[in-house]
């Protein structure tokens, strides 16, 4: 399975980016996909998730209501609109394959990871 997230990049206060992610290969019987982000020497941080079908969404507590996940079924893509954006959103975003079982699948399984995707915030 390979993942190819893009669409990161340099945009102020207030501003919208969208992030997208291909994935490729094996990827059937896939509980689903998410993104995360990470700041350099922190911890990785949840941000979003989505099911297989697309009906299902999760997202973390700091994004929620500025963020949205999409997924395109057909060519194997999921996207991130990011909305509102603030300096404290500044990180690396990666995406990520789950073939976790069970309904907290996001919460518990991913296994495989994009290269990553830099979106800075700043004036």
């Amino acid at each position: 399975v390979q993942l190819q997230a893009y669409g990161g990049g340099l945009v102020q206060p207030g501003d919208s980016l969208r992030l997208s992610c291909a994935a490729s290969g094996r990827t059937l019987n896939m509980a689903g996909m998410g993104w995360f982000r990470q700041v350099p020497g922190k911890e990785r941080q949840f941000v979003s998730a989505i099911s297989w079908s697309g009906r299902s969404t999760y997202y973390g507590d700091s994004v929620k209501g500025r963020f949205t996940v999409s997924k395109d079924v057909a060519k194997n893509m999921i996207y991130l609109q990011l909305n509102s954006l603030k300096p404290e959103d500044t990180a690396v975003y990666y995406c990520a394959i789950s073939f976790g079982a069970g309904a907290a699948w996001y919460m518990e399984q991913w296994d495989y990871w994009g290269q990553g995707t830099l979106v800075t915030v700043s004036s």
